[in-house]
């Protein structure tokens, strides 16, 4: 055989050998692809379930707030009926914001009402402006606080609960997590955020005298 036969035997049984090898090569590698795909899905899908927990538990402190305030407001109404009974409107708009507070049951709804309580039970506090025995009263002072320090705490669960519902929601907004999230049927979440438009929603309630 001459030496331009050999070299193209050369170069036709490499190529010949090469393909053979590669068909073997992707053979094997079908089953590890297939493999590692699955490992990513299941992290993925562990990945959403675990933000999407930790988005409940933090709408779980906000719920463990709201309740503290909604068993306080009546204490603070019946404190202040004793010195400005002669206020029923007041009373009778922060019972039912109250009442649509705690009977709230889509994001929606919680925001509206929480809005509107807020507004009311500043408007009680405003009452106590005209009556200086009432702003002196122990007990008065006791609620003034206590409402004080749970509005604060619920501005604070608020924040940590948006903060984690930004998290999921961005997370399964992206490429390729947005095909996972899609398949399993997770949506974005709704935040917790309070109507610009309302002063009640921008800051704690006022309770300094």
């Amino acid at each position: 055989m001459s030496n331009l036969g050999s070299f193209v035997f050369i170069v036709i049984l490499g190529i010949f050998i090469g393909t053979f090898l590669g068909k073997i090569a992707w053979s094997i590698n079908i089953p590890v692809v297939v493999f590692l795909l699955v490992i990513w899905v299941i992290s993925m899908y562990n990945s959403f379930i675990s933000m999407t927990n930790r988005a409940k538990e933090a709408w779980s402190d906000i719920e463990v707030q709201l309740k503290r305030r909604y068993d306080l407001i009546p204490n603070l109404v019946s404190t202040v009926k004793g010195y400005a009974a002669h206020e029923s409107t007041a009373f009778e708009k922060v019972t039912q914001a109250r009442a649509a507070a705690m009977g709230a049951k889509t994001m929606g709804d919680h925001t509206k009402s929480e809005v509107l309580l807020s507004g009311a039970v500043s408007g009680i506090f405003g009452i106590a402006e005209a009556y200086p025995d009432l702003k002196a009263n122990t007990n008065f002072i006791g609620l003034q606080n206590e409402l004080s320090d749970t509005e604060n705490k619920i501005q604070a669960a608020r924040r940590f609960y948006n903060g984690n519902v930004r998290d999921f929601n961005t997370t399964i907004q992206s490429f390729p997590n947005n095909v996972i999230a899609g398949i399993f049927k997770f949506t974005q979440q709704e935040f917790f955020e309070l109507d610009q438009d309302q002063a009640a929603a921008k800051e704690p309630v006022s309770v300094k005298f």
